[in-house]
């Protein structure tokens, strides 16, 4: 899934772009932090996380296998059991991502305020 099309067929070969589109989610993140804990159940990560759709975080676990960063375990019980855990490339991102974690808990009170001080230009009006 991405967020934009770009228009340029070279822009799908910038790093920058590629992982980002992934990244920058709803839900990536989280389900990442989520497993630095270590192997989840499909129902626990939903139930840590929260607010997100079963539909969603299956597509999000799809989407993150599919780059790597988590691998999938299917256990062949009744009820069948899967699992999530960080590959060692998932793993590697936990470093940049506890910095975000960080500047986002320290910086969010002045984020707010910045949104609520924030008043939209108006719109020039068509002659």
């Amino acid at each position: 899934m991405t967020l934009h099309k770009p228009k340029d067929p070279k822009a799908c070969l910038c790093p920058i772009r590629d992982v980002l589109d992934r990244l920058g989610d709803r839900w990536s993140l989280l389900v990442i932090h989520e497993l630095e804990a270590g192997t989840l159940r499909f129902s626990e990560l939903r139930n840590r996380i929260g607010d997100v759709s079963q539909r969603m975080l299956a597509q999000t676990l799809r989407r993150l296998e599919q780059d790597g960063l988590v691998s999938r375990q299917v256990f062949a019980t009744v009820p069948l059991r899967v699992e999530y855990t960080l590959t060692p490339l998932g793993h590697s991102l936990l470093k940049p991502l506890q910095s975000m974690i960080e500047w986002a808990l320290e910086n969010h009170d002045a984020v707010r305020a910045a949104r609520a001080a924030y008043v939209a230009p108006m719109a020039i009006a068509a002659n």
